[in-house]
């Protein structure tokens, strides 16, 4: 059973790419120190707690398990704390991923998946968005993220340290088991906000903008299910380990969701209608986000499997019985 390596792996998407890692044959180590992973959520395979800056710990554990490939997903992610504090996104996601690096590569590690996002793109200029669109990221957290994109080009041109990267649009869902799910804490993600306004567990949810250029006034975001993310990063894994060039792709489901339909949506799945209020627009959010998945089609053969409803029937039953009973059994 070969083993992969994934950092952030007690995280949101890392533990779902670690379950599917398993599923496909891998022995998934988490790598993670538990800042914002919860380590009930290494359930297929070692857990190790360290910190990616951490030199030394990365070359035990590297030494430990001889991981054939990394997959990396821990970074700082919350893009208003990165206008607050660069410093701190910069410190994590880039040295942190130059320490990773650096590490693999002392072990004789030459493959990385690394966990990309849409928002190196910036404000869209076209709708779709395919790979070749400029990125110009609008925060420290998109910069954060195109840096270390640069870093693994260049590695590759000049090293051979290959890499695939991958720009999510909006992670969104859970395992269909409830055994994992979204857990942040503050939560700043529109469908865990919905749901727990539906839940009554906070006072109801604000909608950011209703005078945007779309359909009805509301914002239009790509949800693509964690799990068709996780298929994604498996087939990449393979797509290195048979030697496959290293290259860069888009995964959403080239469709959009407005923020209007995400609510009604959610109602009709909890069957519990929840007080919605309007807020004036925020900085920086773009009218559309809506990715061209065609190049990930064509190249790993990879496709969304799941729906909307997909995602919010497995992140309703995630809200309401996986995590009431996560954290049951905490007390």
């Amino acid at each position: 059973m070969p083993t992969v390596l994934v950092t952030g792996g007690a995280g949101y998407v890392g533990s779902h790419t670690s379950l599917r890692l398993a599923e496909a044959g891998f022995l998934p180590v988490a790598y993670d120190n538990l800042s914002n992973g919860h380590a009930e959520f290494a359930q297929w395979g070692p857990l190790e707690v360290g910190d990616i800056r951490d030199a030394a710990r990365l070359d035990e554990v590297f030494a430990r398990h001889r991981p054939v490939a990394v997959l990396h997903f821990a970074a700082l992610i919350e893009v208003g704390e990165s206008v607050r504090h660069p410093d701190r996104f910069y410190d994590n996601n880039v040295s942190g991923a130059l320490t990773l690096i650096d590490a693999a590569r002392r072990a004789g590690v030459g493959a990385m998946v690394f966990s990309s996002t849409c928002a190196t793109y910036g404000d869209p200029q076209q709708i779709p968005m395919d790979e070749t669109h400029p990125q110009v990221p609008l925060s420290p957290y998109g910069r954060t993220k195109l840096m270390v994109e640069q870093v693994l080009s260049d590695l590759d041109r000049y090293s051979g340290f290959r890499s695939v990267c991958l720009r999510y649009f909006n992670a969104a869902g859970a395992d269909f088991e409830a055994r994992i799910g979204e857990w942040h804490d503050p939560e700043t993600h529109a469908i865990p906000l919905a749901i727990a306004a539906a839940m009554g567990a906070n006072a109801g949810f604000k909608v950011f903008g209703r005078d945007y250029p779309t359909r009805d006034g509301t914002a239009v975001r790509d949800y693509i299910h964690v799990l068709d993310l996780a298929d994604a990063h498996v087939r990449a894994l393979k797509h290195l380990l048979a030697d496959g060039e290293s290259a860069a792709f888009n995964l959403g489901t080239g469709t959009g969701c407005t923020v209007q339909e995400l609510v009604d949506a959610i109602s009709a799945v909890s069957s519990r209608p929840f007080e919605v209020t309007d807020a004036p627009r925020r900085e920086g959010d773009a009218p559309a986000l809506v990715a061209d998945n065609r190049k990930a089609r064509e190249v790993l053969g990879w496709a969304p499997q799941y729906g909307l409803n997909d995602i919010l029937d497995s992140a309703w039953r995630w809200h309401t019985e996986g995590l009431p009973r996560l954290r049951s059994a905490a007390i």
